[in-house]
């Protein structure tokens, strides 16, 4: 089995359409389809900031409801489902621009995108194992100790990255760079913090090339490890990336 991994599309639906056909599929009926029996891989972060989000919750619901695709979620996956859960969550960092467009639909569109989005993240693993153990997609990464456990510490890990409690002035918080403490044999594929292009780092790659923030999203084909990447529409923020990709 071949995989197409994508992470962090963030609402941005038409550059996710762009770089599944650029990557070979055909969307039929709502379900991407590859004549070599490829799957897609979504690596979490579907939603928030961009300017899609309903779209791509319901394709990315749709298609794993049919078992044509797979998917991890990431954090903002996370506070939306526990959103949609009605639970108190702060409704910001992106999230208001999802709220935003539930709010626009009619009750029943609103709640039937909803019970789809929360039926996809119930049944999705925290990340998946693939390819006889060679490949691991976990949306913000994982220690190669933990792959196969699945406590709360590796839940936040998975999530939200090896984070160290600091934050930084503009109020990200400050994460250690596991990628180069990584010594693990299978490739592990994640996103979560955005970088001009992907860093390969031993046998991970972060794929989150910052659609939202205009720069590319970015596909990785395994077992064939090479990028694929379509441009971003929107206008392009250079303060979003940060030179130590790694953090």
């Amino acid at each position: 089995m071949a995989y197409d991994v994508i992470s962090d599309i963030h609402g941005c639906f038409d550059e996710m359409i762009a770089l599944i056909q650029k990557l070979g599929y055909e969307v039929k009926d709502g379900t991407p389809v590859h004549s070599e029996g490829r799957t897609l891989v979504f690596a979490g972060d579907l939603t928030d900031r961009g300017p899609k989000s309903v779209e791509v919750m319901r394709f990315v619901a749709e298609a794993y409801e049919k078992g044509a695709v797979r998917y991890v979620p990431g954090n903002h996956c996370n506070k939306l489902y526990r959103y949609l859960k009605g639970n108190p969550v702060k409704v910001m960092h992106g999230l208001e621009t999802t709220a935003a467009e539930l709010k626009e639909l009619s009750p029943a569109e609103r709640m039937e995108v909803s019970r789809q989005f929360i039926r996809l993240y119930e049944k999705a693993p925290l990340y998946d194992i693939l390819h006889n153990g060679d490949l691991v997609v976990a949306h913000a990464g994982i220690k190669a100790d933990d792959i196969g456990k699945h406590s709360r510490r590796v839940k936040e890990f998975v999530l939200y990255g090896d984070v160290t409690g600091e934050t930084h002035t503009d109020g990200r918080p400050v994460r250690r760079d596991w990628a180069a403490d990584y010594h693990g044999k299978a490739w592990v594929v994640y996103g979560h913090t955005p970088v001009k292009r992907p860093r390969i780092v031993n046998r991970t790659i972060n794929i989150d090339t910052g659609c939202v923030f205009g720069n590319e999203l970015t596909g990785f084909r395994f077992p064939e490890h090479e990028t694929v990447s379509v441009k971003s529409w929107i206008p392009f923020d250079a303060t979003r990336f940060r030179e130590d990709a790694g953090q």
